[in-house]
């Protein structure tokens, strides 16, 4: 998937760039695109993107290090996404944006935690337990998820030069996790990797707008933080070799869009 995602970033800039020269810098009796376009109170859209995801892991010091070795690792991965775009001019410089989408994201947790075998006869923090072996299939968590991707964002930007204008942007996101297993009674003894459902977030955004005969292209990259901790902790009779070694878990993204408006 890693690799299509590049394809198709490598074939939208090049398509982008095959623009620049028409659009920008041919600047000789040409006439500015949709010139009334951003007087509009309300306009629509939708965007695509290409995305890369992974979890920001804050460790136990007991259960997830092993003096200064973290014994849980991460693998981020590129995914895509897709949603619509609304619209709401304020004033000659700020818009607000409302960009709902479905993010898909999958990500890779490796736990090395073997050596949490010397807690068998229990701690404060955990039950005594029966140490195992793990499998390989134990050591290792795919992660998949599917956002639904709720921002809320404030744009500002630049005056036009031509057919293009710069901007930026900031506000929050409300990401609802529909394969998050939150209420699954299974846990990671069982291969189970559990998440929250509801989540919050905060995203900044800079990019390029671009205006054509027919449409304004927006090519633009955006990262999303989440500010909850995401991670469902194992039940309390489950060994401490998965979720007891990581104090929290949030995810964070960087973002390749492409809107058209």
């Amino acid at each position: 998937m890693g690799k299509t995602v590049l394809k198709i970033n490598l074939v939208t800039a090049i398509f982008v760039a095959s623009f620049f020269n028409a659009q920008l810098f041919r600047t000789k009796d040409r006439a500015d695109n949709l010139e009334g376009f951003d007087d509009q109170k309300f306009s629509y859209g939708f965007f695509l993107a290409g995305n890369n995801f992974d979890y920001k892991l804050v460790l136990d010091p007991k259960f997830g290090m092993d003096g200064q070795k973290n014994l849980v690792q991460t693998k981020s991965s590129y995914s895509f996404g897709a949603g619509l775009i609304g619209k709401m001019r304020l004033n000659e410089n700020f818009d607000i944006r409302f960009e709902p989408g479905l993010q898909f994201v999958e990500r890779e947790i490796m736990f090395d935690t073997q050596s949490n075998d010397q807690y068998a006869a229990g701690t404060p923090a955990n039950q005594p337990f029966t140490p195992r072996t793990l499998t390989d299939a134990d050591k290792l968590r795919t992660v998949k998820s599917t956002y639904v991707d709720l921002p809320l964002l404030i744009e500002v930007h630049g005056d036009r030069w031509y057919n293009s204008r710069p901007y930026a942007a900031a506000g929050v996101n409300w990401m609802m996790n529909l394969q998050s297993n939150s209420k699954a009674a299974d846990d990671n003894q069982q291969g189970m990797f559990r998440t929250t459902a509801s989540n919050f977030a905060w995203s900044a955004e800079v990019g390029i707008q671009f205006y054509f005969s027919r449409f304004k292209l927006t090519p633009g990259f955006r990262g999303t933080f989440m500010m909850n901790d995401e991670m469902v902790s194992d039940n309390a009779e489950t060994p401490p070799y998965w979720t007891s070694a990581i104090a929290t878990g949030k995810t964070r993204a960087l973002m390749f869009v492409l809107k058209f408006e």
